[in-house]
């Protein structure tokens, strides 16, 4: 019995030890104090203010953007009503030249005509001139000269009757003729000043547009994006095309190879997880596939005088006129001279450079898988990538001079649906 205390006085040694090692492992050495529980409302309370100021920071600056961006539209539409009361002034001292500048071809050709009359009397009557003098110096001894009968003398008087009616008509259409020179040549003398006249006011017109132009440019952000990047890339392969129907073609091509492109980073940003990257290539994505914010026909749209006509001229040729080549595919305009030249739709530049017989050529992607084509132009005003507005002044025809014989410089049209040509004529304005 005595041998047992020991035992039973160990085990309860050890036990008491057990507990205290279990309240000690029980409480971690780095337990805070008891004045720490009550920091943790204040942290919160910090963290929930500086939320609430970043995002009335937040507000404030889409609130300022928003200002900005509805008094940049403000001065846009009033820069465009500015334009357009330019163009309108520009397009009316045009039509006042062209008509002006007709008047004086209508002359000149009168007169031309005049004068070749005048020619071909004068040929004429110069082979008669010598028998008319010395009859006129010498009838009796002329007749008397000519060897013959009575009855032979008599039928010579008849037919010198009768040569003298003809000689008499033919010098009073010679007059007749030279009074229609002189009249015509003095027209086009009166016809210059008028002519100068609406010529200086074309220039002030053209001047004033083009100070209106200047600052729609300097306030208008510049549209070097990835849809003009893409559409200057396809432009540059387009050129190399031997008809115009293949350039659409290859514009179209290029511009789907360009999306896939742009759809490819998006894939591969996203799985590299750069959300930023990715989002950026499916706006070029986006901005490549979608038709321009400035499009004015949809797919599928049907012909009720969407367009702008290009020129403010008369039309010289419509649409399927017979040529040497076949019928005509567009419209021919004759307009002023160093008319200006506005956009039909309003889209996106897929070309602006010279190509084949065309000379300097414009085309505009005008939305729903239509094309406005133009070409005749002496200087090109628009860039590949550029949107422009329907309307919007995009180049300059040649300049020529009234009343001058050669040829005038045409602008000529095209409309194309999915790069067939389709008539014009209906999808204008009927103001145009």
């Amino acid at each position: 019995m005595r041998r047992r205390r020991p035992n039973r006085l160990l085990r309860v040694v050890l036990a008491g030890a057990a507990f205290a090692c279990g309240q000690a492992a029980a409480q971690p050495a780095n337990a805070p104090a008891p004045s720490a529980p009550a920091t943790a409302p204040g942290a919160a309370r910090q963290q929930l203010q500086d939320t609430e100021r970043a995002r009335a920071a937040s507000l404030a600056a889409q609130r300022e953007a928003a200002t900005r961006a509805a008094a940049a539209a403000d001065a846009e539409k009033r820069l465009a009503a500015s334009r357009a009361a330019a163009l309108a002034a520009l397009h009316a001292a045009e039509t006042s030249t062209l008509a002006v500048a007709h008047r004086m071809d209508v002359l000149a050709h009168a007169r031309q005509d005049a004068e070749e009359r005048l020619k071909a009397r004068a040929a004429d009557l110069a082979p008669l001139l010598p028998v008319v003098e010395r009859l006129s110096l010498y009838p009796t001894e002329t007749l008397l000269a000519a060897p013959g009968s009575t009855e032979d003398a008599v039928r010579g008087l008849l037919v010198l009757n009768g040569l003298s009616h003809r000689i008499e008509a033919d010098a009073e259409a010679l007059r007749r003729a030279r009074a229609d020179a002189e009249q015509a040549s003095r027209g086009l003398e009166a016809e210059m000043p008028r002519l100068a006249e609406a010529q200086t006011t074309q220039a002030a017109q053209a001047r004033e547009l083009d100070r209106q132009i200047a600052t729609t440019e300097a306030d208008r952000r510049d549209a070097v994006d990835a849809a003009s990047a893409a559409a200057r890339q396809a432009a540059t392969e387009a050129a190399q095309s031997q008809t115009l129907r293949a350039m659409l073609a290859a514009l179209e091509t290029e511009r789907r190879a360009a999306e896939r492109r742009a759809k490819a980073e998006e894939t591969r940003a996203e799985r590299r997880h750069q959300p930023a990257e990715a989002d950026a290539a499916r706006q070029r994505q986006q901005a490549i596939g979608a038709p321009a914010a400035t499009a004015s026909l949809p797919s599928g749209a049907a012909p009720r005088g969407q367009l702008t006509a290009p020129v403010a001229g008369t039309i010289l040729r419509g649409w399927g006129a017979p040529t040497d080549t076949g019928p005509t595919t567009g419209l021919s305009y004759q307009a002023s001279p160093a008319a200006r030249v506005v956009a039909m739709c309003g889209g996106r530049v897929v070309f602006a450079a010279p190509f084949r017989s065309y000379g300097l050529l414009l085309i505009v992607d005008c939305g729903g898988g239509y094309h406005a084509v133009t070409a005749g132009y002496q200087v090109l005003d628009a860039k590949v990538g550029q949107l422009v507005h329907a309307g919007e002044p995009v180049g300059t025809m040649p300049t020529w001079t009234p009343g001058q014989s050669g040829a005038r410089p045409a602008l000529y049209v095209e409309l194309r649906r999915d790069g067939q040509p389709i008539d014009p004529a209906p999808w204008l304005k009927a103001n145009g």
